[in-house]
């Protein structure tokens, strides 16, 4: 396990390091500069500029002190705000995180209990209708479902604000937004993995014993059937914890979804590198607990 353990740590190190080293060249090489749009800027004052930043140095040296201060924690400072990328990340990825921490309860209550029901009631109106709901979550794109949601919840029957930030009702709408297609996912990965173990030789060995069925289903297919869902989690999870620039437009929530938009138009360099490595992070260290996870339900895993 430990061997498992360590070439899957290694795994991600190297990964990341990719991700970075692409990350880098691909902004540093693509046409424009932090300060394109300043198209009055005297030459001296954007000479400064670029020496303030390091942008007046090879490509290669910049990317040599780039790593350098990466490794002392040091992301670098904002082009386009008087603040470092320490500090934006500091201040906005908190309120994505908890955004993105009501989606997955969300997307995990709603997802595998639909599933784990319509497995258990297989080719039935309940099977049918839950199928069916999870269909349309899959469809509808968040863009739509955070309107109507705001038009019903808050506009028609109050319950909750339009949007915003400051206490756990701002984070009920969007968060049912971010987490509904992925409920819909996981709904359709638990039901068919649960149906493929409910239907294998021991289930019905179980059966014929005379075991109690909800016995047979949380003892003997709930590890065996989650390992489809557990398998999609990983990117699913991060991807809710990293937040969705879209549902933080909609309702107006200072993640850090609307902070990378910004730094993509105005060519921030350093802003862009700090959030495409935090996303890159939290996408590797859930496939990482993912695989830890995998390898734990399905030991073969850890000899592949």
């Amino acid at each position: 396990m430990s061997l498992f353990i360590a070439k899957r740590a290694l795994s991600c190190l190297i990964t990341i390091f990719i991700i970075i080293t692409a990350s880098f060249f691909t902004v540093r090489l693509a046409p424009g500069s932090p300060f394109s749009s300043e198209r009055d800027i005297p030459p001296e004052v954007l000479n400064n500029l670029k020496a303030k930043y390091g942008l007046d140095q090879p490509i290669e040296k910049q990317f040599v002190h780039y790593l350098e201060n990466l490794l002392q924690g040091d992301l670098g400072l904002s082009t386009k705000y008087p603040r470092s990328v320490n500090e934006i990340i500091a201040i906005s990825l908190p309120k994505t995180l908890q955004l993105g921490t009501i989606a997955v309860l969300w997307a995990l209550l709603i997802g595998i209990s639909a599933g784990v029901f319509a497995a258990i009631r297989q080719n039935t109106a309940w099977d049918y209708s839950f199928m069916a709901i999870a269909m349309i979550g899959i469809s509808v794109p968040s863009f739509v479902l955070g309107p109507i949601l705001i038009l019903v919840f808050s506009l028609y029957l109050y319950w909750f604000p339009p949007g915003g930030w400051g206490s756990f009702e701002h984070m009920i709408l969007p968060g049912i937004t971010l987490g509904t297609v992925y409920a819909a996912y996981i709904a359709r990965l638990t039901r068919a993995g649960m149906l493929e173990i409910i239907r294998t030789d021991f289930v019905r060995t179980a059966k014929a014993k005379g075991l109690k069925e909800s016995y047979i289903i949380w003892k003997h297919v709930m590890k065996g059937g989650l390992i489809p869902t557990i398998t999609y989690l990983g990117p699913a999870i991060a991807s809710m914890m990293t937040g969705s620039v879209v549902v933080e437009k909609i309702f107006n929530t200072p993640g850090i979804g609307p902070y990378f938009v910004d730094a993509a138009f105005n060519r921030d360099y350093f802003l862009i590198m700090g959030i495409v490595i935090v996303y890159s992070t939290f996408l590797l260290g859930m496939n990482f607990l993912v695989d830890l996870l995998y390898g734990y339900l399905d030991p073969r895993i850890r000899y592949d």
